[in-house]
């Protein structure tokens, strides 16, 4: 039998997701969040669907789970816009990865190389090509690779899409609410602490992101080894009509448009803790990196600028499922795809509360892998 009331610790993308599946299926659900819903690294991401596009090696795992994820997207997005009425601009113009000069060439050609090894449709493209396409790459630009089928979506509309759907089912939404201790008896998670409050429930959640190894009642060995990841970015505005369609991945940083006009520059990649101040270096490379590929951003206002902190775990893979404490469920540690992750994620852990079955698909990212 699914429980009766379930409590997730964290109202970021992840944590909104499952809540909106779990109250769609009638179970009472209260997301528990330390600040505002979806403020932190949902908030702060740039909303890239490039599983083709950051494949590696050896991450043939986390590669299958991009893929399944990427594949639940254009469903996930009708189900999602329909229960809130809220559109999350989700753009299928693609992806291009660029290089400048000889190294560049040299290090895309072997990435391509990886791409095809995973039989991933992916194109190669000369740089004349490439411009063909986006017409304002600088002529610097030597060769390209198109991923046609790595999309993105405006991660801030999806945060607002979430909430709405989620309270549409009867979900509560505490926000500003930190939980600061999880409840464990005999290996068994019976509740959590909530300022003053103690509050019994069936089944916990943990997806606080970078917080989910601060909140104290659990074991070390249950304690998930997640870290924050500062990440800096900047958004410029774009008049109509704009100098780019596709997102863009440079050498030294990625440019992703919006339908609403931003151009979105990122991100850093800073081990800082919880620090998230703005530094004029970090502006400065992202700045530079996004110039020498697409030189009209020269003219283009400046937005906005933030800095988020990602949550990575060990290997930089996410932490989902099942504990060695009874009741209690990990989805965290999700790093840069956190974006992308969220309908798998979504799906997989609402399956496994409802039928406490794990799937093939996420049982290597299980938290005992780092037993």
């Amino acid at each position: 039998m699914p429980p009766k009331e379930v409590a997730v610790i964290g109202g970021g993308v992840i944590g909104l997701s499952i809540g909106w599946q779990l109250a769609k299926n009638s179970l009472g659900v209260t997301i528990y969040e330390r600040d505002w819903a979806g403020r932190g690294a949902s908030w702060a991401a740039a909303g890239m669907l490039s599983p083709r596009t950051e494949v590696n090696m050896q991450e043939n795992d986390l590669l299958q789970l991009g893929l399944a994820s990427a594949e639940l997207y254009p469903e996930w997005v009708d189900e999602l816009e329909s229960d809130s009425q809220i559109s999350v601009d989700y753009r299928t113009h693609g992806t291009l990865m660029v290089a400048l000069n000889r190294d560049d060439q040299a290090e895309l050609e072997h990435h391509y190389a990886v791409q095809l090894a995973h039989d991933l449709p992916v194109e190669w493209l000369t740089g004349v090509e490439a411009r063909e396409i986006e017409p304002y790459l600088s002529p610097r630009v030597t060769s390209a690779v198109s991923c046609k089928s790595d999309f993105q979506v405006n991660n801030r509309l999806m945060v607002q899409a979430l909430i709405q759907a989620f309270k549409k089912f009867g979900g509560n939404l505490r926000e500003q609410t930190s939980v600061r201790k999880i409840e464990i008896q005999n290996e068994e998670a019976v509740g959590i602490q909530v300022q003053e409050d103690f509050i019994e429930t069936d089944l916990i959640i943990l997806s606080a992101g970078c917080w989910s190894s601060q909140v104290d009642g659990l074991p070390d060995w249950v304690r998930p080894p997640v870290r924050p990841v500062k990440g800096q970015m900047i958004a410029l505005r774009m008049e109509a009509p704009p100098i780019l369609q596709h997102v863009i991945y440079a050498p030294d940083a990625y440019l992703a448009p919006k339908g609403d006009g931003r151009l979105l520059i990122g991100a850093t990649c800073e081990e800082q803790g919880f620090d998230t101040k703005i530094t004029a270096g970090g502006i400065f490379e992202l700045l530079r990196g996004a110039w020498e590929v697409l030189p009209s951003i020269y003219e283009l206002p400046i937005d906005e600028t933030w800095a988020g902190l990602r949550p990575g775990s060990r290997d930089n893979a996410p932490i989902l499922g099942k504990t060695q404490i009874k009741n209690l469920i990990m989805a965290t540690g999700h790093y840069r795809q956190g974006i992308l992750l969220t309908p798998v994620t979504c799906r997989e852990i609402s399956a496994l509360v409802m039928t406490d079955q794990t799937s093939n698909l996420i049982a290597p990212f299980m938290l005992k892998r780092f037993a």
